[in-house]
């Protein structure tokens, strides 16, 4: 947030930024490179696909449940 956006994802250090942190690869505090491999996501795609469709399928049997309450309400109110 504090690097200045110079455009084609071009960015320069602010005083908000601070100075740039240098480093060899490999040394502590420093991650490593290694040729030949790609880099994937930290994240488990298909156990959180799972986690939206069943808090998708919590949200739609809370909503039936509130529009079930609403309908038996509205029948006790025409009862009187």
């Amino acid at each position: 947030a504090g690097l200045e956006a110079r455009g084609d994802n071009i960015f320069l250090e602010t005083a908000a930024s601070g100075a740039a942190n240098t480093g060899t690869p490999g040394s502590p505090g420093f991650g490593s490179i290694r040729q030949g491999f790609v880099e994937t996501s930290n994240v488990n795609s298909v156990s959180e696909i799972t986690a939206l469709i069943q808090a998708q399928r919590a949200y739609e049997m809370n909503a039936r449940v509130i529009t079930a309450s609403d309908e038996m309400m509205a029948a006790s109110s025409n009862l009187r």
